[in-house]
């Protein structure tokens, strides 16, 4: 079975179900946020039985089938930490069930540094996952259940057989609210320290030290040169040129250099250290991202060429906003 991030992920990023799916029902949440909309629970998530502590996997009763027509959203356990709100990248543990069979179609392991990282954005992830976890509080279990208007959408038969459902099936989501992650930041380059030397040949072309150092635990992201262009905005189309070094193996595992030109992608189609480096960022900037696991590839790796402890350091030139 595909890893849960993937399937979920997978599927939203080809669906880009925000702009098809139809008004959530919500209500102010006043323990959450008082700017801060929820959507509101119902009989139908408020019947689903849930079992077990917090960080721990839960049991889960589903009487199916179940037929809604809209997200509804039940609050099982009550964190008192920071609010998920609009945009905020979260770390998650949970469950997905197919509403009619009940039967678990994918989840994360449960297992603490394993969590699986979410965006509170239906640009990004099936919009019933997104209206399930907007507004949550971190040390929450909550859950949701989600038509399929809200996650495939109608004739998506394949994505929908990704997570063993059918297109006209409900999806119950059981999800633990695990911490809400920083937003990346950009920072000057000559304050990183023991950052990979970088310097440009005339045609552009970088050439890149990895120094003989541990690299650092977390992502880094420095800015070389600012560019006076057009500011990329969140879920742009971009042409950038690039280089991707194993800091581990100090192997180029991947550029748009070698091939003599840029390569076009959307922000929010690719690792989220390197959209992260780009979004905000001016056309003309020339960056270096190192990517901690977490914010690359995770514990998955990528093929042969990049394990699942690895840092990957990527040094970026944004061409144009498309």
């Amino acid at each position: 079975m595909r890893t849960a991030v993937a399937l979920i992920a997978a599927a939203s990023l080809a669906l880009s179900l925000a702009a098809c799916s139809p008004a959530s029902n919500q209500s102010t949440n006043d323990t959450a946020s008082a700017d801060c909309t929820t959507t509101k629970s119902g009989a139908i998530s408020d019947a689903v039985k849930v079992e077990g502590d917090f960080g721990t996997a839960p049991k889960v009763t589903v009487d199916g089938p179940l037929t809604l027509s809209t997200t509804e959203r039940t609050v099982v356990i009550e964190g008192d930490g920071a609010v998920a709100t609009d945009g905020a990248e979260i770390t998650v543990d949970f469950q997905l069930l197919n509403a009619t069979t009940g039967e678990v179609v994918t989840s994360t392991e449960y297992k603490k540094g394993e969590e699986a990282a979410l965006a509170v954005d239906d640009e990004l992830f099936l919009s019933g996952l997104v209206k399930t976890i907007q507004c949550s509080t971190v040390g929450s279990r909550v859950v949701g259940v989600i038509p399929p208007a809200d996650s495939w959408g109608e004739g998506n038969t394949e994505q929908a057989s990704q997570v063993g459902s059918e297109v006209d099936d409900a999806l119950v989501f059981v999800v633990d609210i695990v911490g809400i992650t920083p937003p990346l930041e950009v920072v000057d380059y000559k304050d990183l320290e023991n950052a990979p030397k970088v310097t440009f040949a005339d045609d552009g072309e970088p050439t890149v030290t990895i120094p003989e150092t541990d690299p650092p635990v977390v992502t880094e992201i420095g800015l070389i040169s600012k560019g006076d262009g057009e500011v990329v905005g969140k879920n742009a189309d971009v042409s950038v040129h690039y280089r991707g070094i194993n800091w581990n193996t100090g192997e180029i595992f991947d550029e748009s250099y070698a091939r003599g030109e840029p390569t076009d992608f959307n922000t929010g189609g690719v690792v989220p250290g390197f959209g992260a480096a780009i979004e905000g960022q001016t056309v003309g900037s020339r960056l270096v991202a190192i990517i901690a696991p977490k914010d690359g590839y995770g514990s998955a790796g990528n093929g042969e060429a990049i394990g699942g402890t690895d840092t990957l350091v990527f040094v970026i030139e944004i061409v144009s906003v498309k």
